[in-house]
């Protein structure tokens, strides 16, 4: 087992008073009593904590309000040391995570205690890796970032494919595609303010890499003659509906780690992976291409990044807002992603074996449920969180900094999820 079991929580949502916060805090309420998990909520203010506990109880129609709350800053360490103390995992909300995420990260490995939480940041995940794993290994706990729609259902629908395919699988493309009702859809300022600092500390990864795949992982990767190939440019294909770009999300990174970590301890063939999304139809993959455009020139600089910060709905044609999305919003909003995977039909005695022939077999799996910025982000923490708790005894290397793919392959996560709405099918063989 873990080894705090004793503790007076098995899960604390830090970040609760927060856009995102709300809603992993109706999803934990909706789970609690039927998987017996002891939980609480913490953030800075308690009397927000307390109506975030009232509107759960309005939402879920079950009366959270006797839940306890914590207060806790993330400026404050001893705060920090002080929750996480008192908790088996922190269910962590609070970004931009290039700024508040390693506070935490740090609090829980001195307090050892689990974190997992939702960032789509690689420098601030690769990061957390480099410079946690170790620490979190001696210790005996699990950290994990990308446990929201970013990026469980990729990382996670890969190993899904793997399963089904019954050969050897050489190469993924995913396909991600988001569906709307009449009023449309709006994201909070979070993910945008996350996507302008992203974007300005790209130089900042290659170096981080560099370290990555030199100290944690160290094992040279396989490199096949067949190819996969990157699209840069729109495109059509078979398997999508609409106009396919280039997904800026942080998929492909998280899947790389995930191949590469299998790669070492499983001896299993690293997946050459790519991520795209699609739009409906030319119109709006211009006007796609023109808000990226003004996005990136402005992104660059930082008197750009000030004024994308400062006016989010103007820039964005009203997607990105400091208000967010509205319930009836979320309701009517769903997302599919679909990944091909392609390989051989027979299985490789090595991971560096390859045949002559090109691949001759490919998988068609699906992953869907409802909208993915809140709904399913929320969906795919909680469920995590809770395999976490129960199935510590399944997780791999008995602690670290994994992605969801390498830390939750072999548990009950597929059912839970999908118990939950979040569904993962072969629907081509």
């Amino acid at each position: 087992m873990s080894g705090n079991e004793s503790r007076e929580f098995d899960v604390v949502v830090f970040g609760a008073t927060g856009f995102t916060g709300q809603f992993v805090v109706e999803e934990l309420a909706r789970s609690a009593t039927q998987e017996s998990i002891k939980w609480a909520i913490s953030g800075r203010s308690a009397p927000k904590l307390a109506q975030v506990l009232s509107v759960a109880t309005k939402e879920t129609g079950i009366d959270v309000t006797n839940i306890p709350t914590i207060e806790a800053d993330v400026q404050s360490e001893e705060s920090l040391r002080a929750m996480t103390a008192r908790t088996r995992l922190v269910l962590n909300t609070v970004g931009p995570y290039r700024f508040f995420g390693e506070q935490m990260v740090k609090a829980c490995v001195e307090t050892a205690t689990s974190h997992l939480d939702i960032s789509g940041e690689p420098d601030y995940m690769e990061r957390m890796q480099l410079t946690y794993n170790k620490a979190a290994r001696d210790k005996g706990i699990y950290i994990a970032s990308a446990c929201g729609w970013d990026s469980i259902p990729v990382d996670l629908g890969i190993q899904f494919l793997k399963k089904n395919f019954n050969g050897e699988v050489n190469a993924v493309e995913s396909y991600m595609s988001i569906k709307t009702g009449p009023q449309g859809a709006r994201t909070n300022f979070g993910t945008w303010q996350s996507a302008i600092h992203g974007f300005a500390a790209q130089s900042q990864l290659k170096p981080l890499r560099r370290r990555l795949y030199s100290e944690v992982f160290t094992k040279p990767r396989p490199q096949s003659k067949f190819r996969l190939s990157r699209k840069t440019l729109p495109f059509r294909s078979e398997y999508a509906r609409g106009w396919c770009l280039p997904f800026p999300g942080s998929d492909r990174s998280v899947v790389q780690r995930t191949q590469q970590y299998r790669y070492e301890t499983l001896n299993e063939r690293p997946t050459q992976m790519e991520a795209y999304f699609t739009v409906p139809n030319f119109l709006t993959l211009m006007g796609l291409l023109f808000v990226g455009a003004i996005f990136g020139v402005f992104a660059s600089f930082r008197w750009g990044r000030s004024l994308l910060e400062a006016y989010p709905s103007f820039f964005s044609f009203g997607a990105f807002s400091r208000v967010g999305p509205t319930r009836e919003q979320l309701r009517d909003t769903s997302f599919r992603t679909i990944i091909v995977g392609k390989g051989w039909a027979d299985k490789m005695a090595e991971p560096t074996d390859e045949p002559q022939e090109a691949p001759n077999k490919t998988v068609v799996v699906k992953v869907s449920g409802k909208d993915p910025g809140y709904t399913a982000t929320s969906t795919c923490l909680v469920q995590a969180g809770i395999t976490l708790i129960k199935e510590f005894n399944k997780l791999p290397d008995k602690g670290g900094v994994f992605t969801p793919g390498a830390l939750f392959d072999g548990t009950g996560i597929f059912e839970r999820l999908k118990a939950h709405e979040v569904f993962f099918e072969v629907v081509n063989q």
